[in-house]
């Protein structure tokens, strides 16, 4: 019981080649390890040739040195760091597709939305689909509030970070 205490989220990002099959080596390498990702995002950088891997994990520090060392050993990974998480600007994206058949529920839906500066980005005679971007925890937050009209789909991003300042 007392390893689980020190069992806390980590960030990592890595600068990787922006090539086919990087993601896939990387994620089986948490595979095989037997670390799970709790979400992952990848997007190219300023230079085309270099993505920008941001991975959530869970684990005790052991496990954050291992996975920093096998990251880093991959051919076509580049640098590997762990952000820290008060000291980073992490933002996740969601889609939140909502029942919303009356007037009133669309209402209430739309100042929901609008106090958690989100946006109405679809709307149909059944249902009204929201976007929300920021940390996961307001992302948690509206799903909560809207859940009693009902979701329909939730689609989000995961998150993704850098080092402020």
């Amino acid at each position: 019981m007392a390893e689980e205490k020190n069992i806390r989220t980590h960030i990592f990002t890595a600068l990787v080649e922006h090539k086919p099959g990087v993601l896939q080596r990387v994620a089986s390498l948490f595979s095989r390890r037997r670390f799970n990702i709790e979400s992952i995002t990848v997007g190219a950088t300023e230079n085309p040739k270099i993505a920008r891997m941001t991975i959530l994990t869970k684990g005790d520090d052991k496990i954050l040195e291992q996975i920093e060392k096998q990251l880093n050993k991959l051919v076509n990974v580049i640098k590997v760091s762990e952000l820290p998480i008060g000291k980073s600007v992490c933002r996740e994206l969601c889609i939140v597709k909502i029942n919303a058949k009356k007037e009133n529920q669309r209402s209430q839906i739309i100042q929901y939305t609008d106090v958690f500066r989100g946006r109405v980005v679809d709307v149909s005679p059944e249902t009204i689909s929201v976007e929300i971007t920021g940390d996961s925890e307001k992302i948690d937050a509206f799903i909560n509030l809207v859940k009693t009209f009902g979701i329909k789909l939730v689609a989000r991003t995961g998150v993704t970070a850098m080092p402020r300042g």
